[in-house]
């Protein structure tokens, strides 16, 4: 099994319906948000959101009906909750991909792979759940200069990340495929999230785009493959409601922008530079925000990643309402910021190059 490849042997097992549903990492935006999602489903009973620690008033108001736990995942209250309350669906969206304020890499470490390592074994043992969802991320495939221009769920890492969230995904990734292999009867989903763009999710690319003056890496113009927030919340519904089969899949808007277009889409100016002063400059043009960016996300905006998302559409189902350049759009509409149009001659060059790496263009 490859770091970052798929156990097929989970493939094609249908998913129940889902009854009793507990989302982990529920007080941050894309579990809270679906928390929310999931409360106004009439077909679901019950909504058990877990964090460790409350959500917003304003947060938990939009929750509704559903039931807020404050619990650490690590913690063996979790075990009594998931057994006592029936649970048959657990979504895990509570890694986080930086350490905390107070805490260090051994303390992100700890969060992540324990508290894995704690949740699924909390599953194996209980009878009732019959579903797995994880939130993972495109990182798993690292970003570098021999990347192909899409990876498919087969595919690894050209260069073993070195990125400490890339390596806790990969490796709670497999906890999750042992947990299939051991618990046959449980169905589960590897959701591989594309960087988020949206006027509400403080994303890394989000962020990176908000400032007027962007530093590029001189030479290099990556390439780009986003999804809307309201993409990514939409996939992990999709992911606990529906019946498709257990799997890994890529969740991805359709197509690829330069980093360039992107800047200039946002309204923004690129300050090209050599990658040795990458950090170093960005700083001064970025202020301490740079600072904020972990080593994949640096490397992400010096190569980029492209995904395959052929899988997400035929055999997960899920089709996402906005494209790379929509989801783009959209975030900076959502910022206030004046879009750039493009003359006809960079149009036409931009064109070309998608159409030699056969992307899919769209005309406007």
């Amino acid at each position: 099994m490859s770091q970052a490849g798929v156990d097929v042997s989970s493939q094609g097992r249908e998913a129940e319906q889902s009854r009793v549903v507990l989302v982990t990492g529920a007080s941050r935006f894309l579990g809270g948000y679906l928390v929310t999602r999931l409360a106004q489903n009439p077909e679901i009973e019950r909504v058990i959101a877990v964090d460790t620690q409350s959500p917003t008033k304003d947060m938990h108001r939009r929750m509704g009906r559903a039931e807020f736990v404050l619990a650490d995942i690590r913690n063996p209250l979790l075990g009594k909750v998931i057994r006592n309350m029936d649970v048959d669906t657990v979504v895990h969206a509570s890694a986080v991909a930086k350490a905390p304020k107070s805490g260090s890499r051994a303390a992100m470490k700890d969060m992540n792979i324990l508290g894995a390592m704690q949740l699924f074994a909390v599953c194996q043992k209980a009878p009732s759940v019959r579903k797995v969802v994880l939130r993972s991320s495109s990182v798993v495939y690292g970003s570098s200069a021999k990347d192909p221009a899409k990876f498919t769920e087969e595919m690894s890492a050209r260069r073993r990340p070195t990125g400490p969230f890339a390596r806790d995904m990969i490796e709670i990734e497999g906890y999750l495929r042992g947990l299939a292999r051991r618990r046959s009867d449980i169905a589960t989903t590897i959701l591989r999230l594309a960087p988020t763009v949206g006027s509400r999710l403080p994303g890394s690319v989000s962020t990176y785009l908000t400032s007027p003056l962007v530093p590029s890496v001189l030479g290099r113009d990556a390439r780009l493959q986003l999804l809307h927030e309201e993409d990514a919340l939409g996939a992990l519904e999709h992911a606990v409601v529906g019946r498709g089969p257990s799997g890994t899949y890529n969740i991805a808007g359709d197509g690829i922008v330069m980093m360039s277009q992107a800047v200039r889409r946002a309204g923004g100016v690129t300050v090209p530079m050599p990658y040795a002063l990458f950090r170093t400059a960005g700083h001064a043009l970025m202020g301490s925000v740079m600072k904020s960016f972990t080593k994949e996300e640096l490397d992400y905006f010096h190569f980029g990643c492209g995904l395959d998302t052929t899988r997400m559409r035929t055999e997960l189902g899920f089709e996402p309402r906005w494209t790379t350049r929509d989801a783009l759009d959209d975030f900076a509409r959502g910022i206030g910021l004046t879009r750039v149009m493009k003359t006809e001659w960079v149009d036409k060059a931009e064109s070309m190059v998608l159409s030699a790496l056969g992307e899919r263009t769209e005309v406007r």
